[in-house]
């Protein structure tokens, strides 16, 4: 709020001044680890048979894979053999669900949907559903450690934009953290690179800016 950041418009800075409280990134890493827990105990619930012996877990790879950060994009559920003593369960069954729908379910993951990564429209549609009533009955970490807990994307891009040596140059550092465009996917209105804040965490969609042209042809996206 000094005037460093005057390149960030003035309701984004008041936002992340509220949201970074002395507290703010011990909630998120304590936030991590719960979310930790929670995966590591339904992971193990749900891989169980009935008749005690461990299903494997299938990994679904995305359509992009590796991201460029290094890290594998995938979906993950209870690997079903289809024989008669572990048949597939009907599509619509809750056991065929996905750990990372049940996690946003639980309120413990937040929905981070990347153009041009996204689910079917069906699958979709029950992501953004689960996501809007984990957020609104306040389930795990939106009870736990407060609506206005740091998501992941949020720690990072306060992470950049807090370096110790600005080299007088704050624009590179606002540069690096904010390089996707939001999207509200209640309205499909493009609210820009620093209006996220507008738009309720389980209804925004991403766009890098290089792909921001081509998503336009894409989806019905209004300016």
């Amino acid at each position: 709020m000094d005037g460093t950041y005057d390149a960030l418009p003035q309701d984004l800075r008041t936002y992340l001044t509220a949201r970074i409280t002395p507290d703010a990134a011990h909630r998120h890493q304590a936030a991590g680890k719960a979310a930790a827990a929670t995966h590591k105990t339904m992971v193990a619930t749900r891989l169980t048979r009935p008749d005690g012996s461990q299903r494997k877990l299938a990994v679904i790879a995305t359509g992009e894979l590796v991201e460029g950060n290094g890290r594998l994009l995938a979906y993950t559920a209870p690997w079903f053999t289809g024989s008669a003593t572990d048949p597939l369960p009907p599509r619509d069954d809750p056991r065929r669900r996905t750990f990372n729908l049940d996690m946003i379910a639980a309120g413990w993951a937040a929905t981070f949907l990347i153009y041009p990564s996204l689910p079917s429209a069906s699958d979709l549609t029950l992501l953004l559903n689960e996501a809007d009533a984990a957020w609104a009955q306040l389930r795990g970490a939106w009870t736990q450690f407060g609506a206005d807990l740091l998501l992941g994307y949020e720690y990072r891009a306060c992470i950049k934009l807090g370096v110790k040596d600005l080299h007088d140059d704050p624009a590179k550092a606002i540069g690096q953290a904010y390089q996707r465009v939001c999207v509200d996917l209640r309205t499909m209105t493009e609210v820009g690179l620093y209006g996220y804040h507008q738009v309720p965490p389980q209804h925004r969609l991403w766009i890098w800016a290089k792909d921001i042209n081509q998503a336009h042809k894409d989806l019905p996206i209004a300016t």
